[in-house]
């Protein structure tokens, strides 16, 4: 039949014959069929042969260039279109086969999408599989053509012949959109329960897509999907399972359904654990893996947050963990689902540590996919079982040096997630070392890092201080802003460290100034601020310190360097102003050096100049005033508080240092006090000299101040005063409320005296009114009772207690302010915050302060409980958030309030 090749198709395309017409034993090949057979075979010798499939791939790529590559492909669509203008109905399975490959090399094909559905009506069977394949590629939900394809499925789902049937199914699955779904599920259950195990399993992965597409079908498939777990094919147990998973994750009545079918999964699983050689699903020795690890997600879904179900499977979760050969890759996937299942429900205290341990031996794996797997998971479980993972911190520290960059990433956010209070000083070590070796994408978040884990953990503040100090010298110009604020405020807020550390500074700078201007910067705030600390400053190692000349050589580098920034000189203008103050034998150099930026080309400096050389002149009497030493900066928020807990050991670091006695620190523990005039926190004015306050030796608790700590003497500021005569109130006087003595003799708290009325008409109306005591320039607010409502894997939830007021406009409405607080070292995003009461209580809560809970932040919101009842109250609690990448979902229930609360 190869006629000399005048006729290709005859060599390949012997399928046009349909399977029945067989001349010896099949009699319903009778002459009609032979007839129309012959009939077609004439007219394809009539028509033009088009190019087979094989030549045109030939032919792209054997294309030089890519207009080469379009030339053909153009010309060979204008082709296909012209033979389905022709109604080309002998060589449309050819021509469809040819644009499909086209479609896939990204070229327009979208023209052939009726002649797919031409060949699904076909009756042939080759043809029908090329349109179904056509149908899939070409066809989705946005088309009119695909409206059109639904009674062709139909037809096709009830065939006598299954791999037509199977071929509708897949299709299906591929293209279903909402409404097909709906008016083909009917089939695809009745399919589901075919005595052919081949449209059984085809039918299952057809229902997985449509449940997954229209969730609100899923109970119409519960009867036949529950039965195929009982079955003993194959590919129907594993498409079942694969089902009965994604019915689970979607919806919590159909996963409460299949929680009893978990005894069934265990004795499958222990039989392909305790089973023999298998050849037929066999891989690398182990017995059918897939099933082994579709079983075990399943028993992940459903034992989670279930005790019962939990402990029903831990035993064959110890079991596959013990007996799974690890030397193949294949085995490792096995091992991996399973420790996920472990860590995911709840699961015993040495089953995790199993876990934990398998993870382990990833790590010292060959193959990088495999030790980042690990990294990546034991990243998940840190927050559970923190204890576990640090037995291998040390293979995590290793992990730092590997060349892969991806791995060094996670080693690097496993690294911070270990840290604690016992190990900081080691892991820092070790995080300082790869900063100083790694990439510079690295450098930023590593040396945040680092930041936030010393400010919560560091054992005393000089520790923290040389550790800040190393940050800044190993990562260069890669320092985020936030990390020199930090230590800015630190070394502010350390006054017996202040000569120390400005030495440590001064001898960095000295050292090397190429490429860090975030150290350049401290460096040159905390000379210019403690000048007069650094010449005098002892060192350890016995060195004398530097004279003021070499301070100012220091400076003369810094200033006249071209590869320093404009910010970076700024900050040594502002420097070296201030140190006229402080040094007496280089006043004259400062000014030169000043005065020289005064034509300088950048308009910053040359500012600068000029004002700082003003100084010099006509307002020098103004210039001791003005750059006097910056009191301690306000943390804004950022965990001042936190400070409280590294004066451990301060005692002893004193004595180490030299110095006379913390009277910084115990300026911390007071806490700083504004006044109480409300006219001058309203101009933002202060009439206490601060260098004129000397804390008394015995200092109460903030808010506890006597009054004879509540009266010190004060010094008018005379521009103050001015201010004051300007606008017509006269000078305020000392307080007036004169103080009485209790019971035991002691004095009582001072109160603030009120201020004149006449001074603040402008201001409240007349009134006489009472400033509230500030801390911290922050108002003190009433404390609430508290409770602890949650508290797990780093995230703390406090509710503070409101209760009502009698004669208030709702006696039986309880207030409840919660605060969220993240006790880790990654951000919470995404947090979400549910409460659900018994129907006898009304709820009413108010929108949360954000959903981003920071590092040490927190994210406050109110909620409103009416109890008319007077019924004790029970609250179910929901939280969800997301922390490294990883979505966290818990429920607990609240029954510890206080009975008390409604009295």
């Amino acid at each position: 039949m190869n006629n000399g090749g005048m006729y290709p198709y005859y060599e390949s395309d012997w399928s046009v014959l349909p399977p029945e017409a067989n001349r010896r034993f099949n009699p319903a090949f009778n002459m009609a069929t032979i007839k129309q057979v012959v009939n077609e075979a004439i007219e394809r010798v009539r028509m033009p042969t088009p190019m087979r499939l094989r030549d045109l791939i030939r032919q792209i790529r054997a294309a030089r260039t890519a207009a080469e590559e379009r030339s053909v492909v153009n010309k060979e669509c204008a082709y296909i279109r012209s033979t389905f203008r022709e109604e080309d109905s002998v060589w449309r399975c050819r021509n469809i086969a040819k644009l499909l490959y086209i479609h896939m090399l990204g070229y327009p094909a979208h023209f052939g999408q009726l002649e797919c559905l031409k060949l699904i009506a076909s009756s042939r069977f080759t043809d029908k599989r090329i349109g179904y394949l056509g149908a899939m590629l070409l066809l989705d939900e946005r088309q009119d053509v695909h409206l059109l394809i639904t009674n062709c499925l139909k037809n096709d789902l009830n065939s006598t012949t299954q791999f037509v049937v199977g071929l509708a199914l897949c299709t299906l699955g591929a293209i279903a959109s909402p409404e097909m779904a709906r008016d083909l599920a009917g089939e695809v259950e009745r399919l589901m329960k075919s005595p052919n195990a081949y449209v059984r399993k085809k039918a299952a992965l057809c229902a997985f897509r449509i449940v997954r597409r229209v969730p609100e079908l899923m109970e119409m498939f519960l009867p036949a999907t529950r039965s195929m777990l009982s079955e003993k094919n194959h590919g129907v147990l594993i498409t079942g399972v694969t089902l009965i998973t994604e019915m689970c994750v979607n919806s919590p009545d159909t996963l409460n359904h299949f929680k009893k079918i978990v005894p069934n999964l265990v004795r499958i699983l222990k039989n392909l654990i305790l089973a023999g050689y298998s050849p037929e699903h066999d891989v690398s020795g182990i017995s059918d893996p897939f099933l082994q690890v579709k079983i075990l997600k399943l028993l992940r879904v459903l034992g989670i947050n279930d005790v019962d179900t939990s402990e029903a499977m831990n035993d064959i979760l110890a079991q596959v963990a013990t007996n799974t050969e690890t030397s193949k890759n294949v085995g490792n996937t096995i091992l991996y689902e399973t420790v996920l299942s472990i860590m995911d429900i709840k699961s015993e205290g040495g089953l995790r540590v199993l876990a934990v341990n398998i993870l382990g031996r990833f790590l010292l794996n060959n193959d990088k996919n495999i030790r980042y797997v690990a990294l990546n998971t034991l990243l998940r479980t840190v927050h559970v079982d923190s204890a576990a993972v640090q037995r291998h911190r040390a293979t995590v520290l290793e992990c730092l040096k590997d060349p892969d960059v991806s791995i060094r990433r996670r080693a690097m956010e496993l690294s911070f997630a270990l840290i604690n209070s016992q190990n900081i000083r080691t892991m820092t070590k070790e995080l300082v070392n790869f900063l100083e070796k790694a990439d510079p994408e690295f450098k930023a978040p590593c040396s945040s890092s680092i930041v936030l884990a010393t400010e919560r953990y560091a054992p005393t503040r000089r520790w923290r201080l040389d550790t800040l100090l190393k940050v800044l010298v190993a990562a260069g110009n890669y320092i985020r802003d936030d990390v020199i604020s930090s230590t800015i405020q630190l070394i502010s807020e350390s006054p017996t460290h202040q000569g120390y550390v400005t030495l440590q500074l001064y001898r960095a700078l000295k050292e090397d100034l190429q490429n860090r201007q975030p150290l350049i910067q401290v460096g040159v705030w905390c000379i210019g601020e403690y000048g007069d600390l650094l010449t005098s400053a002892q060192s350890d190692d016995d060195i004398q310190p530097p004279t003021e000349e070499e301070v100012v050589e220091v400076y003369q580098r810094v200033l006249w360097s071209p590869q320093n920034t404009v910010t970076t000189k700024q900050y040594a203008l502002m420097s070296l102003v201030k140190l006229s103050t402080r040094f007496t034998n280089t006043v004259s150099k400062i000014q030169s050096m000043i005065a020289t930026f005064r034509s300088s080309l950048h308009v910053e400096l040359q500012q600068r100049g000029v004002e700082f050389s003003q100084l010099f002149g006509n307002y020098s009497h103004l210039r001791a005033g003005l750059l006097e030493r910056m009191p301690p900066l306000d943390a804004g928020g950022t965990g001042r508080g936190s400070d409280a807990n590294q004066l451990n050991g301060e005692v002893e670091e004193e004595g180490m240092l030299g110095g006379g006695s913390p009277e910084g620190d115990e300026e911390e523990a007071i806490g700083a006090i504004s006044n109480t005039n409300a006219l001058l926190d309203f101009l933002d004015l202060d009439v206490i000299n601060p260098a004129a306050r000397t804390p008394p030796a015995n200092v109460p608790p903030p808010g506890l101040l006597t009054s004879s700590h509540s009266q010190p003497s004060m010094t008018n500021n005379t521009n103050n005063q001015d201010l004051l005569d300007l606008l017509g109130l006269g000078p305020l006087g000392p307080p007036t409320v004169p103080p009485t003595e209790n019971n035991n003799g002691s004095q009582p708290p001072a109160m603030p005296a009120p201020l004149d009325n006449g001074n603040l008409d402008f201001l409240a109306g007349g009134e006489g009114v009472f400033a509230p005591p500030v801390m911290n320039n922050v108002i003190l607010e009433k404390q609430l009772p508290q409770m602890t409502a949650y508290e797990k894997d780093g995230l703390r939830v406090i509710f503070g207690l409101e209760k009502p007021t009698a004669g208030s406009a709702n006696p039986d409405t309880l207030t409840i302010h919660v605060t969220a607080n993240n006790n880790t070292l990654s951000n919470m995003t995404d947090f979400l915050f549910q409460v659900a009461v018994p129907r006898t209580f009304q709820l009413q809560m108010m929108s949360p302060s954000g959903t981003t809970i920071l590092p040490n932040g927190k994210v406050t919101q109110i909620i409103k409980v009416s109890n008319p009842s007077k019924n004790v109250l029970k609250m179910k609690v929901k939280l969800s958030y997301v922390i490294d990448g990883n979505p966290v979902n818990d429920q607990i229930e609240v029954n510890n309030f206080p009975v008390d609360i409604w009295d």
